[in-house]
């Protein structure tokens, strides 16, 4: 990187390459270095799932549908609506997940991993969605109660929570990839409404007070709601290339600065490539002998105690002035 303070004695470039990681490193002995060092690991989406769960929701929202128009119920016809904001978020879950395998390219130089977190973001915004169909479905129903078959509303929703907590188990393991959690979230709201829909159904069979269904359904949206928010928050912070919510930056800059021979360390960014891999770039002002042996270092630290798999270091030896433009 050329500078105010570049020095014109080149003496020398040492390079290491371990391509087993894709890890880069370069020292300069002039004035200031780089060090770039990049490590990707396979990430396992899972694209099976998404496809399993697709097909599996799929058919019983038509099976749902269908079963709330022979019994006149709404609640069932809502669920089905509800059920269909989920095969379509399964959908773009998916599809990310299949994005996100595609290579880099001349114009995408970091891929398609970002697809990740517009299909997480877009999966807390449907859930939004469909809380408000619900809403605006009970409210109609508590000003206008209209008998249903509560026998057949009841076993249609037990189907419907079977299916939904089944699909939500497949992604069970996998809350670091907020992609998949999204998923999680979804199947678990449908298995809680789901089930919000056969209590329902066994209190109006008992008691006749068709009203206990809308009611039922309103509670269900409050705990959507409270568990969608943390998802909506994350992925608009990553897709603002915020720091993930498990990466505290000012640990990570204290961690670089304690590094042996470390003086100084500015223009530190951390931000989501995808729901699962994190990029780091910082600019470390050193005093050590031995550049190349820093730049290991601080790859290995940022991807053992960090978990960080892309990162790019610049070695400096004198501190540049700051770039407000950087």
């Amino acid at each position: 990187m050329a500078g105010p303070h570049a020095h014109a004695d080149h003496t020398h470039h040492d390079h290491d390459h371990d391509h087993g990681d894709h890890a880069h490193g370069h020292g300069h002995s002039q004035g200031h270095g780089h060090g770039h060092g990049h490590a990707h690991g396979p990430v396992d989406t899972g694209d099976w799932r998404y496809g399993v769960g697709l097909l599996v929701n799929l058919a019983f929202v038509v099976c749902e549908a269908a079963a709330g128009l022979i019994s006149g119920s709404t609640a069932l016809l809502a669920d089905a609506g509800h059920n269909l904001s989920d095969v379509l978020g399964l959908a773009m879950a998916g599809g990310a997940a299949v994005l996100a395998r595609r290579a880099a390219g001349p114009s995408r130089t970091y891929g398609f991993g970002k697809a990740t977190v517009l299909a997480a973001l877009a999966n807390a915004l449907l859930l939004i969605f469909a809380c408000g169909a619900i809403v605006f479905e009970a409210i109609r129903r508590i000003a206008e109660p209209a008998p249903v078959e509560s026998g057949l509303i009841m076993a249609v929703a037990g189907i419907g929570f079977v299916i939904n907590l089944g699909t939500a188990m497949l992604f069970m393991k996998d809350h670091h990839d907020l992609n998949a959690r999204g998923a999680y979230l979804h199947m678990m709201a449908d298995a809680a409404v789901s089930l919000g829909v056969v209590a329902s159904g066994g209190l109006i069979l008992l008691t006749g007070w068709s009203v206990v269904d809308p009611l039922v359904s309103l509670l269900i949206v409050v705990v959507i709601l409270l568990g969608t928010w943390g998802l909506f928050r994350e992925s608009l912070n990553l897709a603002m290339d915020a720091a993930p919510p498990t990466i505290e930056v000012a640990t990570v800059r204290r961690a670089l600065t304690d590094l042996p021979g470390v003086r100084d360390v500015h223009d530190l960014h951390v931000w989501g490539l995808s729901t699962t891999t994190t990029a780091l770039t910082a600019h470390l002002v050193h005093d050590r002998g031995d550049p190349k042996a820093l730049l290991a270092e601080a790859q290995a630290l940022a991807r053992a105690r960090f978990g960080i798999a892309h990162t790019t270091f610049q070695l400096e030896t004198d501190v540049m002035p700051d770039c407000p433009d950087c």
